[in-house]
């Protein structure tokens, strides 16, 4: 099955096309085309991501990022494909709300053959309601033209599926879903989203705990600004908490008192729930006491921030096993990325004897992508979940829960 997929729930502008076959438990994906675009450096200026912005980006990128999908799968075949003036007239409708997409997307199909797809996967929740619209119009429009069905995806579980997946040849993105034993457990941390996931089946999901106030991603971005680090400041804040383990290290006694130690929010809890707003404010409040910082002063204060989070995300994890047993753990959205806290989870599941495999997504699929929307869309369609046409009735779902 060969399928076109489109991921505009955020700041990233994503369009990919994949080759699966399969069942569940022998699953393949075989990435043919690949486009994306990170508006990261156009919403630093705001300090996090604007949504009519995103918007406008999302909508002057996508055709180019298809066009680029197309041509690596080898379907962008030169030909003539003229529209008639009813369709025309119909697209006119369809994406007169994304400003330049209409005159892009029909100057680029009526230049190439029907590519051979058999459908279209597209984000269409949860994440700004603004871009996800974009993609959702994008990919009715598509499916219009080509008569191609739809599989309307959760972005969420597209973090899970990538999680999921082994990467046989990430130079040659080839990938495979071996057999997962479940239950699964899923902790998805993102920009947008921390929570724990349960299930027991694939499309069987459950969440057991998620933050009552900032996402862990947004607490990166938003500690980060305060210590002067850039949007999107989470690489970078790593990149410095990792000089100051490395200063720790070899002159600790120095440095003790140089910054206090964090909170580690709710970590006696019981629950399985986060929040991040009051290690953010213990970050602030140092930072006004201490004034100017220096660098080492802002080194040590990533690195205690990151431990922090650290802590918690371990202590949590323990907590949910004990509380849903599972034999599958997987870690999702771009806050996996972060090599402390994968280092840190790897020896958790190393050196507890907890029956439960992790499993970690490969580099390419840990932040925002159009490739795990492909892969969970492949999931809807095993599952014989309804696809469907261009008409039917496909709105964007900012707050979309399992």
């Amino acid at each position: 099955m060969k399928i076109l997929s489109i991921e505009t729930s955020c700041d990233e502008t994503a369009v990919a096309v994949l080759e699966a076959e399969g069942a569940y438990n022998n699953t393949t994906f075989q990435v043919r085309g690949n486009a994306l675009y990170s508006q990261a450096k156009k919403h630093a200026a705001f300090g996090g991501v604007y949504p009519s912005l995103a918007k406008r980006e999302h909508a002057a990128n996508l055709a180019p990022l298809l066009g680029t999908a197309l041509r690596e799968a080898r379907l962008s075949i030169p030909n003539t494909q003229k529209l008639t003036s009813e369709q025309k007239e119909y697209l006119q409708k369809l994406l007169v709300r994304e400003e330049g997409l209409y005159r892009a997307l029909v100057t680029y199909v009526e230049h190439i053959e029907k590519p051979a797809l058999d459908a279209i996967a597209v984000t269409h929740g949860p994440g700004l309601e603004p871009a996800l619209w974009v993609g959702i119009n994008f990919a009715r429009a598509l499916s219009y033209i080509w008569k191609l069905p739809i599989l309307p995806v959760n972005h969420l579980e597209g973090h899970i599926v990538a999680s999921a997946v082994h990467a046989e040849d990430e130079r040659a993105q080839k990938y495979a879903v071996e057999e997962i034993t479940f239950p699964l457990l899923g902790l998805i941390v993102s920009g947008g989203h921390t929570e724990f996931v349960y299930a027991e089946g694939w499309g069987k999901y459950r969440v057991i705990g998620s933050t009552r106030d900032d996402s862990i991603g947004e607490a990166f971005d938003k500690v980060a600004r305060l210590m002067g680090v850039p949007y999107p400041g989470g690489p970078e804040l790593s990149r410095l908490a990792n000089k100051g383990r490395q200063a720790l290290a070899t002159r600790p006694a120095h440095l003790m008192s140089a910054i206090k130690k964090m909170p580690r929010p709710m970590i006696q809890s019981g629950d399985l729930d986060f929040s991040f707003s009051g290690l953010k404010t213990a970050v602030l409040y140092q930072v006004q006491e201490l004034g100017e910082l220096s660098d080492i002063q802002r080194h040590l204060l990533c690195a205690e921030f990151e431990d922090a989070v650290r802590d918690v995300i371990i202590t949590k994890t323990t907590r949910a096993l004990e509380q849903y047993p599972a034999r599958t753990f997987v870690l999702g959205g771009g806050v996996s990325a972060n090599t402390h806290i994968r280092k840190s989870l790897e020896k958790m599941f190393v050196t507890n004897e907890l029956g439960c495999t992790l499993r970690l997504p490969a580099e390419g699929l840990s932040t925002d992508n159009a490739v795990m929307i492909g892969m969970a869309g492949y999931f809807m369609h095993l599952r014989n979940e309804p696809m469907l046409d261009a008409k039917d009735n496909l709105i964007a779902s900012g707050n979309l829960k399992f």
